[in-house]
């Protein structure tokens, strides 16, 4: 059992760049998804995530960084979501950037940090 190997790709990686990737690759194979199944297949991908951790408890999953087999699985489930989120961004025209600036702001709003003075 080895360890997980981060890389830093998300340092140097542009979202336009992987949303351009993803559409190219929706467009070779003339795909012509409608919205309601990409957020279909987001939920779907999101439960085969949320699978690998059932039944495990909160320490076993904080331990499964260091198990490169379940790791590859992670990684493979959250490649898959970001992909259908992609794709659903590009149908939709949505700018995936300012949509998250854009709920971060209301968040900040709705859950405002508390002074524990």
């Amino acid at each position: 059992m080895g360890a997980y190997v981060y890389t830093r790709k998300d340092e140097i990686t542009y979202i336009i760049d992987l949303k351009q990737k993803v559409a190219n690759f929706v467009n070779k194979r003339n795909w012509e998804h409608n919205p309601k199944n990409l957020a279909e297949a987001i939920c779907i991908e999101a439960a085969e995530l949320l699978e690998i951790f059932q039944w495990v408890s909160n320490k076993q999953a904080l331990e499964f960084c260091r198990n490169t087999e379940t790791m590859k699985r992670i990684k493979e489930e959250l490649a898959d979501i970001q992909i259908y989120l992609m794709s659903l961004a590009n149908r939709m025209e949505l700018d995936i950037s300012e949509a998250v600036e854009e709920k971060m702001k209301l968040n900040e709003l709705k859950y405002q940090v508390k002074n524990n003075a």
